[in-house]
């Protein structure tokens, strides 16, 4: 009797056709700014851009950017670099930044009659000593691993953001490290790939930031990960950036203004 109720239930469930449409409330729209000042080893530095969006409902195929913005960063000696938009895409340029490594700089972004604002250090990084590749790693011992090795300085608290960017993959992998337990030694960043094959090129860059960045990240990514998300899990929560409104601060933006020395490899798979 007990096998025919499952089987009855069984039926009644795989039987439903039922189109079910979900309602979600739709909050209000903030600001997201999307302000990665990037220095790469070799370069002027000079050229820079700021990416500017909102928020958009959950089912949305788009992400709508913030347009008509006066965007502009200061630096500690009252410079202004003004970022002008590139039509309406909600991105602002500029060709006249100068990156100095420990400068404080000062982001002001001014939308829709609200002031934004965000203040940060740039912060310098070590090169990338060599990439270690191994063939049978992973848990199935079938992935491509990669090993981007870099020394850290020694007696200096140290913030890292890697960024492994590869043909094949959709989105980049991003990792933070910070140096407490490994000051003054040769470690690495870490990237594992199943699909990788000889040939495919990988773009490794090792990002200096500072200790509040670290910590943004960290969450986020932990928020982010494959292994978490379970039905009985804390939900996430929004995670604070390092920008505030200070026309309206309940009215917060999202995102973060950082500013990184870079040091940049080309890998190519064996």
């Amino acid at each position: 009797m007990k096998k025919i109720c499952y089987i009855l239930v069984l039926l009644s469930i795989f039987s439903c056709e039922d189109v079910i449409n979900v309602e979600l409330n739709n909050a209000q729209s903030k600001l997201v700014i999307d302000a990665s000042i990037d220095w790469f080893k070799g370069t002027s530095g000079n050229e820079q851009d700021i990416k500017l969006t909102l928020t958009a409902p959950f089912f949305d195929a788009e992400v709508p950017p913030a347009t008509g913005a006066t965007v502009f960063i200061n630096n500690s000696e009252g410079t202004q670099f003004n970022f002008i938009e590139d039509g309406q895409t909600g991105i602002y340029r500029t060709t006249e930044f100068i990156p100095e490594i420990d400068e404080t700089y000062a982001l002001t972004v001014i939308y829709e009659g609200e002031t934004y604002v965000g203040q940060e250090s740039l912060k310098s990084v070590v090169d990338i000593d060599y990439v270690e590749q191994i063939d049978d790693g992973g848990f199935t011992g079938e992935e491509t691993e990669l090993k981007a090795f870099y020394t850290d300085p020694a007696g200096v608290d140290n913030y890292y953001l890697f960024e492994f960017i590869a043909e094949i993959a959709s989105f980049p992998e991003l990792e933070v490290y910070e140096d407490e337990f490994t000051d003054g030694n040769q470690i690495f960043g870490f990237y594992t790939e199943e699909d990788l094959e000889p040939g495919d090129l990988v773009t490794i860059r090792n990002h200096g930031v500072s200790e509040r960045f670290y910590e943004f990240m960290f969450i986020l990514l932990q928020q982010g990960a494959d292994d978490g998300g379970g039905p009985f899990e804390t939900q996430p929560a929004t995670v604070r950036g390092n920008c505030s409104n200070i026309t309206n601060p309940d009215n917060f933006p999202l995102g973060y203004f950082r500013l990184s020395e870079v040091a940049e490899l080309v890998y190519v798979v064996e």
